[in-house]
């Protein structure tokens, strides 16, 4: 550990990107540390900078978190981000107020390039904002440094030491905000920068040795990275008897996942025994239509089965579970491991309340819960993998059930017209937006929402499409998601859907889809360009009754927790999309359309449930 003079300490809000921050610092070699928001003021004292966290609840919340005002008055270099800038406000008498528009997604602000923070940039700047109030009032001896609009996007105190931006610097959908930081720690905090993370693949083996001592450990494997890196590092750390390795088939995988993932791990030298379980876990879904349902029984049945795995393989009461959990997972799922304030934006089944239950007795054993997507991969390079292990795509635990939209009638509240309303001031002779009677997963203010989705028909204009999908949401709060429906221009309302359940019918449905979405991908070479690419199946025929459609969702990113669609044309080749398209709907029977996700993350999750 370095110095105190070179510790910088970041203040947890609850935002889903917190853990986002301590990586982006520590990325610039200077050593942080998260921290509960009510730190005491003393214990403070003996770092040389500290970040306030984004979050989110606003400052006029009974459950908003806080943090002693007396910390402003410490002398120390301070960046408020988001719900951290407006609680600074708060706090020393400006005024922060909810605004008719709210800001979800990426937007062009301006600068003051004479201000330290953004030394070096331009005055325009693409960033990613996530908010719901504003401030309308600066304190005394503030200056807005940065603005969207009317809207105050970044302050500075007179003395050069108290700074906030409204928008997220940590993330990729923020293309200059790691000089943003840069500026902050190295200008501002006058920091060195010489903090260098030692041997990861070294420290983690001396962790899980200690951890598990002489008790043996079953690990659960999918066939991704994570779950594999895992599992390796396993192999290194632990005598061979001492490991039991199980894939759980739960009916919801890929087209021959389960014997691909038997056969790449076995050429890794890991003995994998794969437990057939799809009847369980069809069961358990029977009907089940709202996702964090969805999940909470898939994670609760893998535990089970796991239980069962464990008595079958004759492992004591005190084995233990190995897991590649990342922190991305804890952070949507609210783990308090990951933060004490973040709001849930979705359930992984690798923390399910049975999996908190078995963590809480010291059973479950998690080496990458620290890490990121990135970096994982970066293990796994450092560990010998092959590339085709490394770079695969991420595929869900829960797998093809969450990517299965289930509902039993159309979701249409009493808004469902008003909304439609809202929505015609975007509709053009040549693009029509409709709202669908259905709802997707979002994230929005630091929140989960779950709430209704657009589609943008006719004329396929993608940098308009593009930017519809993004001032959509902004201008109506209830709509998360965004989709260009390819066919023929959508001329009616559409209020009926396909009542829809987790069936192996359904389930081989999307399965013959997203078989020949990833076909093409390999065809064009996209696995590694494209970071993620779920095909999705929703209850919604259109124009033929019974019917469902097929939505393919292409993510970019390098943080796994914001990103944006590929541009198709640029990120997406036509010919690739175009087939794509075209297959499905020849191949696939009971398809009706085919439609493509415009939606950045914020406001739409990377999956859809």
């Amino acid at each position: 550990m370095q110095s105190p003079c070179q510790l910088v300490a970041i203040l947890d809000a609850g935002a889903q990107y917190g853990k986002v921050i301590d990586r982006r610092v520590r990325s610039l070699h200077v050593e942080s540390i998260m921290l509960p928001m009510n730190t005491p003021t003393h214990q403070l004292n003996k770092y040389s900078a500290i970040i306030i966290s984004g979050g989110p609840e606003s400052v006029y919340s009974k459950s908003a978190p806080k943090f002693d005002p007396r910390v402003l008055k410490l002398n120390k270099p301070i960046l408020g981000i988001c719900y951290g800038m407006q609680l600074m406000v708060h706090l020393l008498g400006g005024k922060v107020e909810a605004l008719d528009r709210r800001e979800d997604g990426p937007c062009t602000i301006q600068v003051n390039p004479k201000s330290k923070l953004f030394a070096s940039l331009k005055s325009k700047q693409q960033v990613l904002m996530s908010h719901g109030d504003s401030i309308t009032q600066l304190p005394a001896g503030f200056t807005a440094i940065a603005h969207s609009g009317q809207i105050v996007a970044g302050i500075e105190g007179q003395d050069g030491r108290l700074f906030g931006v409204q928008f997220h610097p940590e993330v990729d959908l923020t293309p200059n905000g790691l000089i943003i930081l840069q500026n902050f720690l190295f200008k501002i905090a006058k920091l060195s920068g010489n903090f260098t993370i030692k041997d990861r693949v070294g420290q983690a083996i001396k962790d899980i040795r200690q951890q598990v001592g002489q008790k043996q450990v079953l690990v659960l494997v999918s066939g991704g990275v994570d779950s594999t890196v895992c599992a390796t590092l396993l192999r290194q750390a632990l005598k061979p008897d001492q490991i039991k390795a199980i894939h759980i088939d739960n009916g919801f995988m890929r087209q021959n996942e389960s014997a691909g993932v038997k056969l790449a791990l076995e050429k890794q030298g890991i003995q994998l025994k794969v437990i057939s379980a799809s009847t369980e876990f069809f069961k358990q879904l029977h009907r089940v239509t709202h996702p964090e349902t969805k999940r909470h029984r898939i994670g609760d049945t893998f535990m089970r089965v796991t239980k069962q795995a464990i008595k079958d393989l004759g492992l004591g009461d005190d084995s233990m579970l190995a897991q590649g959990t990342l922190r991305p997972d804890l952070i949507e799922s609210a783990s308090k491991i990951a933060s004490r304030q973040a709001n849930a934006i979705k359930t992984h089944h690798n923390d399910s309340p049975t999996v908190r239950k078995l963590r809480q007795s010291g059973r479950v054993i998690e080496p990458l819960s620290d890490y990121h997507k990135d970096e994982v991969r970066e293990i796994g390079r450092q560990l010998g993998l092959p590339p085709s292990l490394v770079w695969r795509q991420p595929f869900p635990g829960p797998g093809l059930a969450i990517r299965l939209l289930c509902a039993q009638k159309p979701y249409m509240l009493p808004n469902f017209k008003t909304i439609q309303h809202q929505l015609d001031q975007f509709s053009t002779p040549q693009i029509t937006a409709t709202l669908l009677p259905a709802r997707t997963v979002g994230v929005q203010g630091d929140g989960r929402t779950y709430s209704y989705f657009v589609g943008l028909s006719g004329e396929r204009s993608w940098s308009t499409l593009l930017k519809l999908a993004k001032e959509i949401p902004k201008q109506i709060r209830q709509i998360n998601r965004v989709i260009y429906i390819f066919g023929d221009q959508l001329k009616s309302p559409v209020t009926q859907i396909t009542p829809t359940y987790v069936t192996p019918e359904n389930i081989t449905q999307l399965r013959q889809a997203d078989y020949i979405v990833n076909q093409i991908l390999i065809e064009f070479n996209l696995v590694r360009k494209l970071s993620q690419v779920p095909v999705i199946s929703f209850p919604i025929g259109f124009d033929q009754p019974g019917c469902r459609s097929i939505a393919i969702r292409t993510f970019m990113t390098n943080d796994f927790m914001t990103g944006v669609p590929a541009l198709p044309g640029q990120d997406m080749p036509m010919q690739a999309l175009n087939k794509m398209v075209k297959q499905i709907l020849k191949q696939v029977p009971g398809i009706a359309r085919v439609a493509y996700d415009l939606t950045s993350k914020p406001p739409g999750t990377t999956e859809w449930e």
